[in-house]
């Protein structure tokens, strides 16, 4: 029988936690019999998980001998990571354990330095935290989890089920992971990443900035056909001039961020109207239904209808 090590830390998010804990424990083989036995690990033996304080049935021990351990995200994820924890992963890792991560909990396992020179992700809010702490690991922030072989991170909240469920397919087979899925209420695989929950915010302007005025402008006029030239009109001044400011006050370009504003608008439609998709193209400025659909999958990874279905 496959064992899971759960390993908690203090400030953890309990429904971080309980995902493995759930998943796994239900998980059945075909049989019958269980697939994994489950232990819930901690340095000292009770935990504070916020609203409530945890008792660890094991200790770091319980590390040794697992065939996986997971790491839950927790409240603070820059917080220093014990000493003791950072040995006891290292040398899972060294025993050939496989590591997998729950939302935050991939701050854990790069700071252990066993994410150096890997490809990661960690819930979408944090991901710009994690690639400035630790500017050797490849961040992924659109994606739902990341597999590489004895190593894997997922994103936020939901997003360890979908680990949890792709961990059970590597190690039972598709058979065993759908019966679990259906266990969780959950498709064994979901349609697109972690993209379509991000609003794609444009990077904003220094307060007093002196493109405030024209961001405001862009805003408004979002639904007109705007070529570059249009833009350094309305600011008076150069295209070259105008990428320049655009670079040196929001880090992108003029037309990424109208992209960007105009997708994000395009969200908001479809959250909120029954406008069809090719209104709301027009709506925002696309030329044709077609050029927005391209435009809407390539930034949230999903089709506008399947964003209305999740989200309106």
């Amino acid at each position: 029988m496959h064992t899971v090590a759960v390993l908690a830390l203090d400030k953890l998010i309990p429904f971080d936690l309980a995902t493995p804990i759930e998943v796994f424990t239900r998980t059945r083989l075909p049989d019958g019999r269980p697939g994994y036995r489950v232990r819930v690990c901690a340095e000292r033996p009770e935990v504070d998980a916020g609203a409530f304080t945890l008792r660890a049935p094991w200790g770091l021990d319980g590390l040794r001998g697992a065939d996986t351990v997971i790491v839950p995200g927790t409240a603070t994820p820059t917080a220093p990571l014990p000493p003791a924890v950072r040995d006891a992963l290292r040398e899972a890792a060294r025993a050939g354990t496989r590591l997998a991560s729950i939302c935050t909990g991939t701050f854990p396992l790069a700071a252990t330095g066993l994410l150096d020179g890997l490809r990661a992700t960690t819930h979408w809010a944090a991901a710009d935290l994690l690639a400035a702490a630790h500017p050797d690991i490849e961040v992924d922030p659109d994606v739902l989890y990341v597999d590489n072989g004895r190593v894997l991170t997922s994103a936020g909240a939901a997003a360890g089920l979908d680990l949890c469920l792709h961990l059970i397919r590597r190690d039972y087979g598709s058979a065993v992971a759908a019966d679990a899925a259906r266990l969780s209420v959950m498709p064994l695989e979901r349609e697109g990443g972690q993209a379509q929950f991000i609003v794609p915010d444009h990077p904003p302007a220094p307060q007093g900035a002196t493109l405030e005025p024209l961001l405001a402008w862009l805003q408004d006029h979002l639904d007109r056909d705007l070529a570059l030239t249009d833009i350094a009109a309305q600011a008076g001044t150069s295209t070259r001039t105008l990428i320049r400011h655009f670079r040196e006050q929001t880090g992108t370009t003029p037309l990424q961020w109208l992209h960007r504003a105009r997708i994000r608008r395009s969200q908001h439609l479809l959250e909120t109207t029954d406008h069809p998709v090719e209104r709301i193209a027009a709506q925002v400025g696309f030329r044709s239904p077609a050029a927005f659909r391209d435009r809407f999958k390539r930034t949230t990874g999903v089709t506008p209808h399947t964003y209305r279905r999740t989200f309106a």
